[in-house]
């Protein structure tokens, strides 16, 4: 089968972890050997969050007084590049010695009028406690803080919805060509259209799981796969009647609520995915990746479930 995976930032780099280049390159390390499982029976197309990391770019250029910092295009180009070359560096070593992988920065073009710039809720950057927070907001007045758990604290910037790519030929002459390409990388680098039509960048960070599932459809995957740090997608999630979902159809998966920042955009993308016959979406853990294909862990996401 042609299989999308995307792979969550904190899959990458998971919460509580230091993070440093040695940490994440261990994290990817241990990605590339799933993705190395599913590549050795399946076409894959590999997209990746970029959230905790283009949150610490962000951090660090703001530290550099002397400049003004980088706007988060070319940060989130900067986190991109950074990811996917210890993608391609890893899985090129768990694999055969003729396959073929190759990272594209990838431009994802959105609407300039997208509600979503009114409403930032795309969580980016660290955990911060109440009290760092408070200082992080003295710090940077033009930022978002949201409580996303008691005292536990992060950015949030806008995540507009991803419209088209517009490199999508390129990506589909590689994968057809037998390439393993890892593109689409934090949703895509945010740009728009201005008045004479060329490209620029845009302040936003694009949500990954929606701009994979649109990578899917756009490349007719029969499997789409989002990776992340949680075993499937809870009903009741946070109370004591909470339950793994195993198997359910897009509409019934549809009529649920889920927290907007984090499993609502997966379960979205999965829906939207799966909504044709012959399309299945799964949501699971990075290391459960084949598993979950198979249906024996994980959510699975299909009409005739």
């Amino acid at each position: 089968m042609r299989v999308v995976v995307a792979l969550g930032g904190n899959a990458l780099l998971k919460r509580g972890e230091p993070m440093t280049a040695e940490v994440q390159r261990g994290n990817v390390r241990r990605a590339a050997i799933a993705l190395a499982e599913l590549a050795r029976e399946h076409e894959i197309i590999v997209a990746h969050g970029n959230g905790p990391q283009v949150g610490l770019l962000a951090l660090q250029a703001s530290a550099f007084e002397a400049v003004d910092p980088y706007p988060l295009d070319i940060l989130g180009a900067e986190s991109v590049g950074m990811i996917g070359y210890l993608v391609e560096q890893e899985l090129t070593n768990a694999l055969p010695g003729d396959a073929r992988c190759a990272t594209l920065l990838t431009q994802t073009e959105v609407d300039p009028a997208d509600p979503a710039f009114q409403q930032p809720e795309k969580p980016i950057g660290p955990v911060y406690s109440t009290e760092a927070a408070q200082r992080v907001r003295h710090e940077h007045q033009d930022w978002h803080l949201v409580e996303e758990s008691p005292g536990k604290w992060r950015r949030v910037v806008p995540s507009p919805a991803p419209q088209t790519f517009t490199q999508i030929e390129a990506i589909r002459i590689l994968v057809e060509q037998g390439v393993i390409v890892i593109c689409a990388g934090g949703g895509g680098i945010p740009v728009i259209r201005n008045a004479q039509g060329d490209l620029e960048g845009i302040e936003a960070v694009i949500d990954k799981d929606l701009a994979a599932g649109l990578l899917a459809r756009e490349l007719e995957a029969e499997a789409f796969l989002m990776l992340t740090d949680v075993e499937a997608v809870y009903q009741d999630w946070g109370t004591p009647d909470q339950r793994p979902i195993r198997e359910i159809t897009p509409r019934e998966l549809g009529g649920m609520t889920f927290a907007a920042g984090s499993m609502g955009p997966k379960v979205k993308a999965a829906c939207d995915f799966a909504a044709r016959p012959g399309r299945v979406a799964g949501i699971g853990r990075l290391e459960d990746a084949r598993a979950i294909l198979e249906g024996r862990v994980g959510t699975l996401v299909r009409l005739d479930a």
